[in-house]
């Protein structure tokens, strides 16, 4: 009971950035104190809520994550990384070149699902007329799912974003190429010079889009950077979690003859036969059938 009560009383903050096992904390009154982890204990994120023990000027340890109100993390079989904590919002960050992975859109989206925070699909560099044109023809098959899709260039005019951020904690995510940081940097134009501030003072010599960060749009909405993406592991996830975060199979998920059916080539499925029927469009069924076999 002393223990906790010590904790309680330590000062409480927000990590706004992670680089490995160093963290950026700020706390209530805007400082910002460089952390780590007591021994080799890991499982912080950007976006955690923590109390710290002060070490020395600026300096200090993380001894408690506070809990939270959601978690976004990826793995595969041998482990598991966490690309940000208590967001409301995920947004998908493609661009029109170089191609996107709808492979990893449809990994992303399953799990805002299972996470049940809201996604938005951005589709960047959108003055490249043809190409966009193209990626939006590829992108209809999620708008009529009911995912939003937003078109802009980065380099040009952000505020087509601005009204979808107005109050949520979003975390971009994405391949790299895409245009994530160039989104922030449009959003906060003093965002770069400030990156290359804390990482200096880190001393973690390493580039800013090699490591997640959260920045402050107002005292409401929050956005976080995070690295740039070539898969989205599920491993975590069960196969009735997978399937329930295809929300286009909802409606027919119980409705199989077996109760274990994993939709994949089982007699009865009542979401094959959805499929049959145009209910699902086979690009998505296949997406989920390619899922459960590598999650």
């Amino acid at each position: 009971m002393f223990i906790l009560a010590a904790v309680q009383a330590l000062p409480e903050g927000q990590i706004t950035a992670s680089y490995g096992r160093q963290f950026t904390v700020e706390l209530a009154d805007g400082r910002l104190i460089a952390c780590v982890t007591r021994g080799k204990k890991g499982g912080a994120a950007c976006g955690d809520k923590v109390r710290i023990k002060p070490t020395g000027p600026d300096q200090g340890v993380i001894e408690a994550i506070l809990p939270r109100q959601s978690l976004l993390y990826r793995s595969d079989a041998f482990r598991e990384k966490i690309i940000a904590a208590n967001v409301t919002q995920i947004i998908i960050v493609l661009a029109a070149v170089p191609s996107f992975y709808e492979d990893l859109v449809n990994r992303c989206l399953a799990a805002a699902e299972s996470t049940k925070i809201k996604a938005l699909i951005v589709l960047n560099k959108a003055d490249l007329q043809s190409e966009t044109a193209q990626a939006l023809e590829k992108l209809a098959l999620y708008r009529d799912l009911g995912y939003p899709i937003l078109t802009l260039s980065a380099h040009q005019d952000t505020s087509p974003l601005i009204p979808f951020l107005q109050g949520e904690t979003s975390v971009l995510v994405g391949q790299s190429g895409m245009g994530k940081s160039s989104i922030i940097n449009s959003l906060l134009p003093g965002a770069e010079a400030d990156t290359r501030e804390i990482s200096t003072t880190l001393d973690s010599g390493k580039h800013t889009t090699t490591h997640a960060r959260l920045y402050h749009l107002d005292p409401d909405s929050h956005i976080i950077d995070s690295p740039g993406l070539q898969e989205f592991g599920l491993h975590h996830l069960k196969p009735e979690e997978i399937d329930h975060a295809f929300i286009e199979f909802r409606p027919f998920l119980g409705k199989c003859k077996f109760n274990n059916c994993r939709h994949l080539s089982e007699p009865g499925c009542a979401v094959l036969a959805a499929a049959m029927a145009g209910h699902i469009q086979p690009r998505r069924l296949a997406a989920y059938q390619k899922l459960m076999g590598k999650a």
